[in-house]
């Protein structure tokens, strides 16, 4: 790593440890900033992909904001209005919207309490509360955002379908992302068929809403990651820095940091940066890395901030047996974002 502790503008991600305290937690459950004006006019539904249009105009009615579905004339038979479940849940691939719509929702709501959050950042105001006084904070709330719903812990999805359980009953709505049926979540990573039993129970709230499409970040993109030559990555650390604040970090010293910070906290490693810079990159072999550090790059894309990177191409950051493992789509879906973020750099620069 460059030595850049007297360059004005230059930041070490190492050297941050930020504590988040309980009340700062839940005033932080938002739509990330790149969704601050997410609208359902906005999302540009793909015509190739006609279940876009549908979930679009499905969730427009949940949110109060749709036409009433159409019924037939005088002489039609009335058809059966469908189930009306507390939640929606968008099952679709990486990049076809569906964090666009959730916050869509958000912002169309008339909600007097309404939150947004990825599923660890519930969990992680959980750890910080405890189960009782988050319960007794988020009830009341007219509707709760849960963007990428995960299944890395059991005992942080069994709190999480707890939680759900008791705000359900009281009146909250729920809003749900994730890359699996939620009657498949779970499926090839944990036997315990009592945990698979606890998942099944919870999809029951939730009206499924599947969004086919392509990764739109891959459509004006090449497939690959953008790898700088150290004199290029040292030129771009310089303007990031010239023009407000750069990070510059090897990136081994990264991968060893996210392990001493909770994951809950990474927002707070990045605040404030205008760009992010991993320097040595190389292939990452341990799935506790591997997952920790897709958790950094989505915060890093929920603030949208652009990488700059050296060494090993960071869509091939992630080894060859983790792609064809359980945790696939987390991991294309990082690359997915990586690709866009190193993108993103080089078109400013």
């Amino acid at each position: 790593m460059t030595d850049t502790t007297s360059r004005t503008g230059v930041v070490h991600l190492t050297d941050r440890q930020p504590t988040v305290t309980g009340p700062e937690m839940l005033a932080s459950l938002v739509p990330p900033p790149q969704f601050d004006d997410a609208t359902f006019d906005s999302y540009r539904a793909d015509a190739a992909y006609p279940s876009q249009e549908e979930a679009k105009e499905t969730l427009m009615r949940f949110a109060g904001r749709g036409a009433p579905a159409k019924r037939g004339g005088f002489f039609s038979r009335a058809k059966k209005e469908p189930e009306v479940k507390p939640g929606v849940y968008l099952d679709g691939g990486f990049g076809v919207g569906k964090t666009h719509l959730l916050a869509s929702i958000y912002h169309a709501m008339p909600a007097r309490r309404k939150y947004f959050g990825s599923f660890i950042e519930y969990t992680a105001l959980v750890g910080a509360l405890g189960y009782k006084n988050t319960v007794d904070l988020l009830k009341g709330a007219d509707l709760l955002c849960i963007d990428e719903f995960e299944l890395d812990d059991p005992g942080d999805t069994m709190v999480m379908t707890r939680l759900l359980g008791e705000l359900v009953p009281t009146g909250t709505r729920l809003a749900a992302t994730s890359n699996t049926p939620p009657n498949a979540l779970g499926e090839g990573r944990f036997a315990a068929q009592d945990f698979l039993r606890e998942i099944h129970a919870m999809s029951d709230s939730f009206q499924t809403l599947r969004i086919d499409g392509v990764d739109f970040r891959q459509r004006a993109l090449d497939g690959h990651a953008v790898v700088s030559s150290p004199d290029e990555y040292a030129e771009a650390i310089d303007a990031g820095a010239a023009s407000g604040s750069a990070s510059d970090d090897a990136f081994g010293d990264v991968i060893r940091h996210l392990a001493r910070v909770h994951p809950s906290r990474y927002l707070r490693v990045i605040s404030g940066l205008g760009l992010v810079g991993l320097s040595d990159v190389h292939v990452l072999t341990d799935q506790s890395e591997a997952l920790r550090f897709v958790a950094f790059v989505d915060r890093v894309y929920d603030a949208q901030i652009p990488i700059v990177a050296s060494g090993v191409s960071l869509d091939q950051v992630f080894a060859e047996e983790m792609l064809g493992g359980g945790y696939r789509k987390k991991y294309l879906r990082a690359i997915s974002r990586l690709n866009a973020l190193t993108h993103a750099q080089r078109s400013a620069a």
